[in-house]
């Protein structure tokens, strides 16, 4: 707890430099926590929902209503996918950004659309990191994406993810890129990705059955609804039930600048914090205070459109270029990716990981073995040694129970492999290299004895 309240305390500080303000947005937090404990998820849906439509302020999960008020207005749309049930969202829910000074009137210049469900959406045009469940689009009526707000490495851990003095920027960035409209409209061209594998969620095979293209209205709404999530599992079980390879960009999407050694400042637009010593980004040249401008010839309002453009490049790698701007002084700057730049990220963290569980580990969580553990087995820092840290008990995620696995077991290696030292190693290789049916052949420690267990692998 008391690691806790540092971080919280620090975040004040960064966050809004207002006591007051920022007072406010810790109570809003609490009540809304404590309040989310009494009230089962039907109920907070259908209480989001009435609270919206009396305020009248934004437009409640009806996107053809918000393109034509802005294209009927002229101005800007900013879209809001929200999962309604995530607690972690409550801290850039509207409760907290409807009410801050500085970013309330840069949305009344927006024709604002609150999203609750994924159920019909266009996938060919809204593309985001569906792991999360607090995304925004900011766009011209015509459908031209101006930018995207809303990053995600860890699943409680937003601080150094998002801010609102961060959303703020966002919507001054795209106010300035609607203003230029559409002089710069082939600029923003790549701000758009290529058609899905199928044009709306409800369309995979594993949600086709399940799901409509629309949220119910009446009965059980939570159970109607598409959750963002949903989405990344269905490409996921796509290439599974066929048998094939996961693609990279798949398992390890829209990897993290951090990943990369590049850490950016949530307050801003797109500015550099920090560089690690070592990595691809200090390689490519960049340095603490530099504002990137635009990444491979795109305009930046934020953390995510960095990720953005990172999305679209192959996990073959490839070279981007950054206009960097320090001060008054602009350089150019060669971002070269190796190939396999992508497996740096970490999926643990993700509500993903759960089907990668399933179809990997057999219900497993993974962690990396301590020091203490690694000194006591002789197991050098290079090498793989992933402890149990929970065992799933039914189904499908019971799997690893039924082959004889245990919770506190050490994993050393798997088919003869010892290099596979996170639990997203174990994931990749598992789902690249092998398929549903087969059974790897893990060695581990338990109680101080070695032996070797047949993990099998699942859909």
């Amino acid at each position: 707890m008391a690691g806790s309240e540092t971080k919280t305390a620090g975040a004040a500080h960064r966050w809004h430099g207002r006591g007051t303000g920022l007072l406010s947005a810790i109570l809003l937090i609490a009540v809304a926590t404590i309040t989310a404990h009494a009230q089962t998820r039907e109920e907070k849906v259908r209480k989001d929902r009435e609270k919206v439509e009396a305020e009248g302020f934004w437009i409640y999960n009806d996107l053809p209503a918000g393109f034509e008020k802005a294209k009927s207005t002229g101005k800007p749309l900013l879209v809001v996918l929200r999962c309604i049930p995530c607690e972690e969202c409550v801290k850039l829910d509207d409760e907290l950004v409807d009410r801050d000074p500085v970013i309330r009137p840069l949305l009344e210049r927006f024709v604002c659309v609150r999203q609750v469900s994924t159920n019909g959406l266009d996938l060919g045009l809204f593309q985001f990191d569906t792991d999360q469940s607090f995304a925004v689009f900011l766009l011209n009526a015509d459908g031209t994406i101006y930018g995207r707000f809303g990053t995600r490495s860890h699943r409680t851990d937003w601080l150094f993810d998002v801010s609102l003095p961060g959303l703020a920027r966002a919507l001054e960035g795209a106010l300035e890129l609607h203003a230029g409209y559409p002089g710069n409209r082939e600029q923003l061209a790549g701000k758009r990705g290529a058609p899905l594998e199928f044009g709306s969620p409800e369309k995979y095979p594993s949600l086709k059955d399940r799901y409509q293209s629309t949220l119910a209205t009446t009965g059980n709404v939570v159970k109607s609804c598409i959750h963002c999530h949903q989405i990344g599992d269905a490409q996921r079980q796509l290439y599974r039930e066929k048998g094939q390879p996961i693609p990279e960009s798949i398992l390890f999407p829209y990897p993290h600048p951090k990943s990369l050694g590049l850490i950016l400042d949530p307050e801003q637009r797109s500015t550099v914090r920090t560089v690690a010593a070592g990595s691809l980004a200090e390689d490519a040249g960049f340095r603490p205070g530099d504002e990137i401008v635009s990444l491979a010839g795109q305009p930046l309002v934020s953390i995510a459109d960095v990720q953005w453009v990172l999305q679209r490049t192959p996990a073959e790698g490839g070279t981007l270029e950054a206009e960097v701007r320090t001060g008054d002084a602009r350089r150019t700057l060669q971002w070269t990716l190796p190939k396999g730049w992508r497996r740096a990220g970490d999926l643990s963290w993700r509500a993903s990981a759960w089907g990668l569980r399933r179809m990997t580990t057999g219900g497993m969580r993974l962690i990396a073995a301590d020091e203490a553990i690694r000194k006591e087995l002789k197991i050098a820092p290079e090498e793989m040694a992933l402890e149990v840290e929970y065992m799933g008990q039914y189904g499908e995620h019971a799997a690893a129970k039924r082959a004889g696995f245990l919770v506190d077991d050490v994993l050393i290696s798997v088919d003869g492999q010892t290099d596979l030292r996170r639990e997203s190693d174990l994931f990749r290789y598992a789902v690249t290299a092998r398929k549903p049916g087969d059974r790897l052949r893990v060695e581990l420690v338990r109680g101080g004895k070695r032996m070797t267990l047949e993990l099998p692998q699942q859909k």
